[in-house]
């Protein structure tokens, strides 16, 4: 007879140790070791993050926050997921701050950069969870091919190439780069 397997939870995961090299994702309760992000994936998510807070911070837009923020997407069986980078609107700022532990909650925008060993499917089932989250925005990241996927909903999308414009929408107003920019 197997071993019953333990489902973890977002207050079990954040107590974890860190070193080595581990980061983890939390997928309905099941703990999924995350491969550490490659130089050029590691470029983008800092320049789409630098890019945002830029923006955000001067407008006072709400917060941005960098790759391995956990965002706790769903509770009973728990998922956490980390984003590459993500912004959360000042209105969901709770008065008595940003919280110490995972973000209770998916942010506004979530924005995944997609990495070689990533599977259609696993990114599809990001932004589903996102959406069923409450995010607003997800855009996926394609550092191979240079195109952006934008989701305003779960399976509504628009690919942009190097030479279209990243825009914020209503989510984050006035935010405006080309996407070969996130590139450079």
């Amino acid at each position: 007879m197997a071993a019953l397997e333990k489902i973890m939870t977002a207050e079990e995961l954040i107590r974890l140790p860190m070193g080595m090299g581990e980061r983890y994702e939390l997928i309905q309760g099941e703990l999924k070791t995350m491969t550490p992000a490659g130089s050029r994936h590691g470029k983008i998510s800092a320049r789409v993050g630098r890019l945002l807070d830029q923006f955000v911070s001067e407008k006072k837009l709400g917060e941005v926050f960098g790759a391995e923020t956990g965002f706790i997407l769903r509770r009973n069986p728990d998922t956490v997921r980390a984003p590459d980078a993500a912004f959360v609107s000042a209105n969901r700022i709770p008065a008595e701050g940003i919280p110490s532990g995972y973000w209770p909650g998916a942010p506004d925008l979530a924005v995944e950069v997609v990495s070689p060993d990533d599977k259609a499917v696993e990114i599809k089932t990001k932004v589903r969870e996102y959406f069923q989250a409450g995010a607003r925005l997800v855009w996926i990241i394609y550092p191979e091919t240079r195109e952006v996927d934008v989701f305003r909903s779960a399976h509504e999308s628009l690919n942009l190439s190097a030479q279209d414009n990243l825009e914020g929408d209503e989510v984050i107003p006035g935010f405006l780069c080309s996407v070969a920019k996130l590139f450079e």
